[in-house]
């Protein structure tokens, strides 16, 4: 049997079949509102352990830094060392006083080379003791927050697992109703959804007002809806519209109940002014 397509639907049949899919929609939304903050909770602990991880990494490359700096410092220490024994030496064979200046200068340079090397060394091995007290101040951070995680994960676990059989139904039910709705019409009922607050792209009228943002709907619309002639939408926030009869809700008539409580009350007030004696008549 051929597939029926959708553009050949009446009005009626579209807004119906419209109309169980947002209930559907909504029926998940509702799922997934069991699940609370705990998403986003999830999704902030996994941020922050890749920030910390990633500063973690930094820090221990920053030391690796500080060390071989420390390293190089050493080497350039000993260069230096081997300098000033080779100067002194230099310093016996020395053949007039401008030899022995030079020297002599060369000696407390390198000399001056060492201390400086020597400082350099001393700042680098603080910052060092520094780094590794981040480093674990930063471990214990994301350690606890690992453990948090696997809690929250754990938790957010165990309610969709309560759910997801559900869901995966109302899932299979969205796909097969979208199927049976023209592409341009979807595309709108999406796009109404996603821009309203409550996630509502299609309501039914409630006394006289529209059911997505209860302004007032005027007779002469109401009845083009009634009639499913053609697709209508709110003037104010866009929703489409639906007779409450064709979204199955039976609604209230609004003060029946009033009428017929005044109308006993009416004929309780008759009766009871029958059934009181007159006064006579008196004479002029």
């Amino acid at each position: 049997m051929a597939k029926k397509d959708p553009m050949d639907m009446p009005v009626e049949e579209r807004l119906k079949t419209l109309y169980q899919l947002q209930t559907t929609l909504s029926s998940i939304d509702e799922k997934r509102a069991l699940r609370g903050e705990l998403p986003l909770e999830v999704q902030d602990l996994e941020d922050e352990i890749e920030g910390l991880t990633t500063r973690i990494e930094k820090i221990q490359s920053e030391i690796k830094e500080y060390e071989m700096a420390i390293n190089q410092k050493k080497g350039e220490i000993e260069t230096a060392k081997a300098s000033v024994e080779r100067y002194k030496n230099q310093l016996n064979d020395v053949k007039n006083n401008r030899e022995y200046d030079t020297l002599s200068k060369e000696i407390e340079f390198q000399s001056l080379e060492i201390e400086l090397c020597n400082k350099k060394i001393k700042d680098a091995q603080i910052r060092i003791e520094e780094k590794k007290e981040e480093l674990a101040k930063n471990q214990d951070i994301i350690e606890d927050r690992q453990q948090a995680l696997e809690v929250k994960k754990g938790e957010l676990d165990e309610i969709m697992e309560e759910t997801r059989a559900e869901e995966d139904k109302l899932k299979a039910k969205v796909k097969d109703l979208e199927a049976k709705i023209e592409p341009r019409l979807l595309t709108s009922f999406k796009r109404i959804r996603k821009n309203a607050r409550n996630g509502l792209g299609i309501v039914y009228v409630q006394r006289d007002a529209c059911g997505g943002c209860f302004n007032k709907i005027p007779p002469q619309r109401q009845l083009d809806i009634k009639m499913h002639k053609k697709i209508i939408v709110c003037e104010y926030c866009g929703r489409i519209m639906i007779d409450p009869e064709l979204a199955g809700v039976k609604v209230a008539v609004p003060g029946t109940e009033e009428k017929k409580t005044r109308k006993r009350a009416i004929r309780k007030t008759t009766k009871k002014a029958a059934d009181e004696p007159q006064a006579p008549e008196t004479e002029a």
